[in-house]
C-alpha cells in the first residue's frame, strides 16, 4: 500500500457510559495534522449493533470517497459493544487499524463477557480482530490490531499521523470532542 503523508483517517471513539445509548464520535484527519470532518452516531451499550452503526457512519458519509483507512480505539466500544473488525473492512472495502496504549488482559475480557448475552458473537469479534503487535514510537509503544493492511503498513499510518501526543492525533481528537459533548450535555441538564 502507498502511504501518502496526508492519509485520510477516519478515527472513532466513544463518550462515556452514562446512558443506554452511547454517542461515538469519528473525525476526519489528513494523516495527524488537520482536521476535514466530523461525524456522530450512537450505538447501544453493551450492544450488539457497533459493527453495524460504525459501517453505516462511513458508508453514509460524504467523506467517504476520500477516506483510506478506519481507525479504532479498541474493539469494544459502549462497555462491550465489540466491532468486529474483518466485518467491518468487508462492509466499508476499507482497511481497519485498532489502537490500544497496553495489551488487554484477553482472559479478563472473555470472562466479562460471559456475564453477556451473546456469548459466541461477541468472543468471536474479540478472536476476528487477530495478532496484538507492539509498535515502537518516540515516547514508548502502542500495540495495533488491523483488517485489511498489513501489520508494517498499519504500523507507518499510527506513526506518521502521532503527531501532538503520544497516541495518533485523530483518535486524541475523536476523544476529546466525545468526552466534551458528554460532558457539556451533562452539564446543562443540571
Amino acid at each position: 500500500m502507498h502511504i501518502k503523508p496526508e492519509i485520510r483517517i477516519l478515527a472513532i471513539d466513544d463518550s462515556a457510559l452514562i446512558a443506554d445509548r452511547i454517542m461515538i464520535v469519528g473525525v476526519i484527519f489528513r494523516a495527524g495534522e488537520w482536521l476535514d470532518g466530523v461525524l456522530r452516531s450512537e450505538l447501544v451499550r453493551d450492544g450488539l449493533d457497533g459493527t453495524d452503526v460504525i459501517a453505516e457512519m462511513v458508508t453514509g458519509t460524504r467523506h467517504y470517497p476520500q477516506i483510506r483507512v478506519i481507525m479504532l480505539d479498541g474493539v469494544t466500544y459502549g462497555g462491550f459493544n465489540v466491532i468486529d473488525i474483518k466485518e467491518l473492512h468487508s462492509r466499508t472495502g476499507l482497511p481497519v487499524i485498532v489502537v490500544m496504549r497496553t495489551a488487554p488482559d484477553i482472559g479478563r475480557i472473555r470472562d466479562a463477557l460471559r456475564n453477556l448475552p451473546d456469548f459466541e458473537k461477541r468472543w468471536q469479534a474479540i478472536m476476528n480482530a487477530g495478532t496484538i503487535t507492539k509498535v515502537d514510537m518516540p515516547e514508548g509503544s502502542l500495540c495495533i490490531q488491523c483488517a485489511g493492511i498489513s501489520t508494517e503498513d498499519a504500523a507507518k499510518i499510527v506513526q506518521i499521523s502521532t503527531t501532538h501526543s503520544h497516541i495518533p492525533e485523530p483518535l486524541r481528537v475523536a476523544h476529546l470532542i466525545a468526552t466534551g459533548i458528554v460532558c457539556g450535555e451533562s452539564r446543562g441538564r443540571a
